[in-house]
């Protein structure tokens, strides 16, 4: 029998990883407009550690917004580290038995430099439009009270726990919000995230699938990488520092201009360049920019072609990724005599590809 408690830590090993405000700051830039007058809600995120909470609340001004809130669940690492304003503890015994939110409704120009070199959660706390509040629950997102803080927010804009990312997006969408937040590139196979893709309801961020995103990551994992891990595959270190490598990008439902721009195709279909799979009635195009420019048919792209998706150019059909689920969310009618649900090519697998179509 497979040790259950292990498989559980490999799902949730990226669940330690923290976003770079670097990264926060290139993707969010290109939505201002959407923050505008926006109450935005950060709700996997420790006020005192989150980057996503820090970014929001030294742009406060330039980003017009009208709220930000941040709560984050009292199993965290970080939740379970920090010296709550509410318990008088000494510095070398910091224990966070609550977890907490915050909000904050004003940032008066200046406070950002932060002269006295005060904790940003603390200094924030000097004006009195502002506060931390002890939260009854253990902060999870799905709990009562944090579901009644996303029900008064706007947009939502987190790294969310990536082992919980289908019933994240679910209470997302079920609740109807603008999202911006990080997940791991092979949600996009899950059939559950797949469908919202495939209806528009959700796609790819300004970002590029194929950067390398790197996290900041306690230490008990720098330590692992060190001994145990290859530089450059699981890790880098930048400026001294070790940063986990992810297989991660953003996803959101807020319309951005790249969505919008009309892939330039130039290259012609010929049968010999574009084979045929086995099992479905589709061509195979290996790289997105290869797509021909005269067949109106199916055709299988790699995943990445999301990046380069306008839906006003394109269709999707379906994906086909794995043996397993896919008949839930291929959209094309597969050959009765082929078992396996992958696309194959002369009786081998190929690689994950989601079958479109070009609008006419």
């Amino acid at each position: 029998m497979a040790n259950t408690t292990l498989i559980k830590a490999s799902k949730a090993k990226n669940d330690e990883f923290y976003t770079q405000i670097s990264d926060i700051s290139n993707e969010c830039s290109h939505y201002k407009g959407h923050f505008k007058g926006k109450t935005i809600f950060c709700n996997c995120d420790d006020p005192y550690e989150s980057e996503f909470f820090k970014y929001f609340a030294l742009n406060f001004n330039h980003l017009e917004l009208k709220k930000l809130i941040a709560s984050c669940y009292i199993g965290s690492p970080i939740a379970n580290t920090q010296l709550s304003l509410f318990d008088h503890e000494s510095v070398e015994n910091k224990t966070t038995k609550h977890p907490h939110r915050i909000e904050i409704m004003e940032m008066v120009e200046g406070e950002s430099s932060n002269e006295r070199g005060l904790p940003l959660v603390e200094y924030l706390l000097r004006n009195k439009k502002n506060a931390l509040t002890r939260l009854q629950g253990d902060g999870d997102f799905r709990s009562p009270e944090c579901v009644e803080m996303l029900k008064e927010t706007d947009v939502v804009v987190t790294n969310p726990p990536f082992s919980l990312f289908r019933e994240y997006v679910a209470q997302l969408i079920e609740y109807e919000k603008k999202f911006l937040i990080i997940g791991n590139k092979n949600a996009i196979t899950y059939k559950e995230i797949f469908r919202l893709i495939k209806e528009n309801k959700m796609w790819i961020g300004r970002m590029p699938m194929g950067t390398d995103m790197l996290f900041n990551v306690p230490e008990k994992y720098e330590k692992n990488f060190l001994e145990n891990k290859r530089e450059g595959s699981a890790y880098r270190i930048v400026n001294g520092a070790v940063k986990g490598r992810s297989q991660a990008c953003w996803f959101t439902n807020i319309d951005h201009k790249k969505r919008h721009e009309e892939m330039i195709l130039w290259k012609k279909y010929t049968p010999q360049e574009y084979p045929r799979y086995d099992n479905y009635d589709a061509i195979e195009v290996s790289k997105t920019i290869e797509i021909p420019a005269d067949y109106s048919g199916a055709m299988g792209v790699p995943v990445t072609f999301l990046d380069k998706y306008n839906p006003e150019q394109f269709e999707i059909i379906g994906m086909s990724a794995s043996a397993g689920y896919n008949a839930e969310i291929v959209g094309l009618e597969k050959n009765s005599k082929f078992k396996d649900a992958r696309p194959l090519m002369n009786g081998r697998n190929t690689y994950a590809r989601i079958f479109i179509k070009r609008k006419q």
